[in-house]
């Protein structure tokens, strides 16, 4: 089980090496009009290159899936084309203490920035779930500039999104997930975005399983980490008082 979770971890990264053809995203997608997506991040190692896709939730902190950590992130904010990056932001990465690479569950991290982003119309902020126990629409979608097909590298230069639908938690897995289930969503690349429901995030793309026909795509439920979340978002003179 924790080969099989690494494995899976890892399809949802991807390295931007040199030679891959850059057409399509996510797969089933469509392109996402220029701007329209204003909190999302596009997310990569300076060395690496590995690239994930994260979410501003302040302006500044970035959500996205802890198994995207690396040792030199950069975050882009409002980025449209992959190809014309606006000027990356250096970030501390604050994954969830619970999280193990070898084990599934807790795939949840922040990013702050260590300089704020100034909010505008190109880049904004996606609302978090609410404290109380809401019910969620099962209509929803996931956006990121990952592969077009699940065995093909075609990641894309522009940022896609797909609509997908929530299926019923017993066929999902842990407390923390959720799922959708079908031929549209998150391929390579795309780990760490937002599953967006309603026009609020409420999950964090983590992975899939390809052992499921339609693949199985699970996401970190993000009312889950209120607690964690509230205590590293605090401004900082808060966290210091007693």
């Amino acid at each position: 089980m924790s080969i099989r979770w690494h494995i899976t971890c890892l399809l949802l990264l991807r390295s931007c090496t040199p030679g891959f053809s850059t057409h399509d995203g996510i797969v089933g997608g469509k392109v996402s009009a220029p701007h329209s997506r204003p909190y999302m991040v596009y997310i990569r190692d300076k060395f690496t290159k590995q690239s994930c896709g994260g979410f501003l939730v302040r302006e500044d902190f970035v959500m996205t899936a802890a198994h995207c950590i690396q040792s030199n992130l950069m975050v882009y904010l409002g980025a449209g084309d992959t190809k014309h990056l606006p000027a990356g932001v250096d970030v501390d990465p604050i994954p969830y203490p619970g999280f193990n690479m070898k084990r599934k569950g807790h795939d949840i991290m922040l990013l702050k920035l260590k300089t704020p982003a100034n909010l505008n119309k190109i880049v904004s902020t996606i609302a978090l779930p609410k404290p109380e126990n809401e019910k969620i629409s099962k209509d929803c979608m996931v956006m990121g500039w990952g592969w077009q097909n699940y065995d093909q590298e075609s990641p894309s230069d522009v940022l896609k999104e797909a609509n997908v639908t929530l299926i019923d938690s017993e066929n999902c897995g842990t407390a923390d997930t959720l799922c959708t289930q079908g031929s549209a969503g998150p391929a390579q690349g795309d780990s760490g975005g937002p599953l967006v429901c309603g026009g609020v995030a409420q999950g964090i793309v983590s992975f899939y399983n390809t052992k499921t026909k339609p693949y199985l795509t699970v996401y970190t439920h993000i009312s889950h980490y209120f607690s964690w979340i509230h205590d590293h978002m605090k401004p900082t003179q808060q966290q210091y008082e007693t």
